[in-house]
């Protein structure tokens, strides 16, 4: 494994970390432990995602994903939606015998 390929999977362990934390945040200590890494490792990689918009920095200094990063998400979960109305629509027409 190349050092941008570890570096890029312990990116994403931390990231993975944030989800179910968007509420009230997790802090770095919690991060450090469900990572699996250290924390001056954590706040490099917090730093990254804050950077890139994918997380943020709470007042009380607690961690969680930010805004852009559920707006991705949101925006899959509409492709799927509509993929489903599709298929849906598709299903009914099969059903009806429509054309």
């Amino acid at each position: 494994m190349s050092d941008k390929s570890t570096a890029l999977t312990k990116g994403l362990r931390v990231f993975k970390a944030l989800r179910g934390h968007t509420l009230n945040g997790i802090s770095n200590q919690e991060l450090c432990r469900a990572a699996g890494l250290s924390a001056p490792a954590v706040t490099r990689i917090m730093a990254a995602l804050i950077d890139e918009g994918l997380a943020e920095r709470r007042p009380d200094g607690r961690f969680a994903l930010s805004v852009g990063a559920l707006q991705i998400a949101q925006a899959h979960a509409l492709e799927v939606q509509k993929a489903q109305g599709r298929i849906n629509e598709l299903n009914h027409r099969i059903a009806t015998g429509l054309q």
